[in-house]
């Protein structure tokens, strides 16, 4: 990947390029992010030496699938063994739940919409169906009868290419071969992970008396799919969907990752290589200008804040980076990482960042957080926010699941029925849907953009192309003015107990710093629908 130095003409960039001994094979014009092939081993160095070009950084390697490579069920979501958004899982069968006497089906599962106050907020706005809402992650099941009322296929796209292996024959997203459509270039209408399709799902799920209720349930989902089947985000497909998303009109994208390889990206880390501290000034430099871009036309941009329980205002220890081997032999390494390094995109500029709270009004367990980076809570889950401090996977949050993973999955029996306590069936007439619980932030995010979408549904007004436009500082303005004010726990050291299923007992001690008005675990406050659309 090779970044244009702003302000440099194209043609400039093309020739140093070409100079040096490198091909593009294409060029993301808006932000001047350029992908070249090259052999030699000196073309990194002489292509940065121009003054036409800002940074260099060696794209992610397509690994060969070696003969005895997982199968692509067995590697799907390995990246996210290390993360917590599945536990609370491992029960068989389905717990027992009241059946409710009005709204959706499922309404009863739905704590998370309770706390934002969104069933109130519907009876005076819920949402426009001109107002899009882009769904950057794994893909969005367009298909799913609880998503496809509101899916809009034709502006859909796919921006990255399943990976079989990386460079240590590690199974990432699985053989081509195994695919449905036997092709590692996947429809713009499937998720063959389900985390894009739960967040689609929480944002806008409509009113339909089957399963649940989004937080938008009027809006257009967009899917604008960057990451890999197995939760990997790379730099080229976030710029290509950022960059999309200002070009084609997007009012509000949802950002629940952060772009691998590296947790955080640090300019001068000592314990990098100097290759390493380029390719991740270029990611930031890259990130950023894409960033720019789409707030410049629009786009009110939110992102999961992370899910690593750290105080990103301070000194921490990144284990995990780079946690995808771009060369044989390479593997994470232990970094000390100073608060001036960034992950991205929750910690670039307009972006709002969300924490996640669990079904008590506290902060999750997993929930990172910090003083100025949070910028508003919502609800995501937290399965351990119980009196007991023990595990209730109904203390999660519950969304859309593709039925085709879950068949995969053995999640459901030949009948269709549910074999395990994470996954929800719901039925009206012959039609019928599936829906699993997840927690993290990546779920809290997508329900603080759900009201995003009804601030512009709101407030916005007519563009150019017969959708909806508004600022997006002005609906940032809202969202912020609007969340439930919340303040620090006393005393400000908050004690995590979780009583494991293995019989352990898990403590860790969070410090939450700043005022009721803004602090670091929730920011100006938990966000609120209704108060949103009706501003009191």
């Amino acid at each position: 990947m090779v970044l244009y130095k702003e302000g440099a003409a194209a043609a400039d960039a093309r020739k140093a390029i070409e100079s040096a001994g490198g091909t593009v094979v294409k060029v993301n014009t808006a932000v001047g992010l350029a992908t070249v092939t090259a052999t030699d081993a000196g073309f990194a160095e002489a292509v940065r030496a121009s003054a036409a070009v800002q940074g260099v950084a060696r794209d992610r390697v397509i690994g060969t699938a070696p003969d005895l490579v997982k199968s692509k069920r067995e590697a799907r979501g390995a990246k996210r063994d290390a993360d917590v958004e599945k536990e609370g899982r491992g029960g068989k069968g389905r717990p027992e739940r009241p059946r409710p006497t009005k709204d959706e089906p499922l309404s009863d599962l739905q704590w998370d919409m309770k706390q934002i106050h969104a069933p109130q907020a519907h009876a005076y706005e819920q949402g426009d169906r001109k107002v899009l809402v882009g769904v950057i992650d794994t893909g969005v099941d367009g298909s799913h009868p609880d998503i496809a009322p509101n899916f809009d296929r034709r502006l859909s796209r796919n921006f990255t290419v399943d990976i079989p292996a990386d460079a240590n024959g590690d199974p990432i997203d699985g053989p081509c071969e195994e695919e449905p459509d036997r092709s590692c270039q996947d429809p713009s209408d499937v998720d063959e992970d389900g985390h894009g399709t739960h967040v689609a799902s929480s944002i806008a799920s409509p009113i339909n008396k089957l399963g649940i209720a989004g937080v938008a349930p009027k809006v257009t989902i967009v899917n604008l799919r960057a990451g890999q089947d197995s939760g990997y985000f790379f730099l080229p497909a976030t710029v290509d969907a950022l960059t999309y998303a200002g070009d084609h009109g997007i009012d509000v994208v949802n950002m629940s990752y952060y772009i691998d390889p590296w947790l955080f990206n640090c300019v001068d880390n000592p314990a990098d290589s100097a290759e390493d501290r380029q390719e991740q000034a270029t990611i930031i430099a890259a990130t950023q200008r894409a960033l720019n871009y789409a707030h410049r036309r629009g786009v009110t941009m939110v992102a999961a804040a992370g899910n690593q329980a750290i105080d990103y205002t301070k000194t921490n220890v990144d284990a995990s980076s780079p946690d995808f081997a771009s060369e044989p032999g390479e593997v994470p390494r232990d970094r000390t990482i100073p608060a001036s390094c960034l992950s991205l995109p929750g910690e670039g500029e307009h972006v709002i960042s969300v924490s996640a709270t669990g079904i008590s009004k506290r902060k999750a367990y997993y929930s990172s957080y910090g003083n100025g980076y949070v910028d508003v809570a919502a609800p995501g889950g937290d399965a351990y926010d119980t009196p007991d401090n023990t595990r209730d996977i109904t203390k999660t949050t519950l969304s859309a699941y593709p039925e085709s993973l879950a068949r995969a999955n053995g999640e459901i029996d030949e009948n269709g029925e549910p074999t395990v306590d994470y996954v929800v069936k719901d039925c009206r007439g012959a039609t019928c849907a599936y829906y699993q619980y997840l927690q993290g932030t990546s779920m809290a995010s997508p329900r603080a953009a759900g009201v995003a979408a009804l601030i512009v549904s709101k407030y916005g007004q007519r563009d150019r192309r017969g959708g909806m436009t508004m600022s997006p500082d002005r609906v940032e303005q809202i969202m912020k003015s609007t969340a439930t004010p919340t303040a620090c726990p006393n005393p400000p050291a908050y004690t995590y107990t979780r009583q494991l299923p293995t019989g352990q007992t898990a403590t860790a001690t969070h410090v939450c710093e700043g005022t009721t008005a803004a602090n670091g675990f929730y920011g100006a406050g938990i966000v609120d629908a209704l108060r949103a659309v009706t501003r009191r």
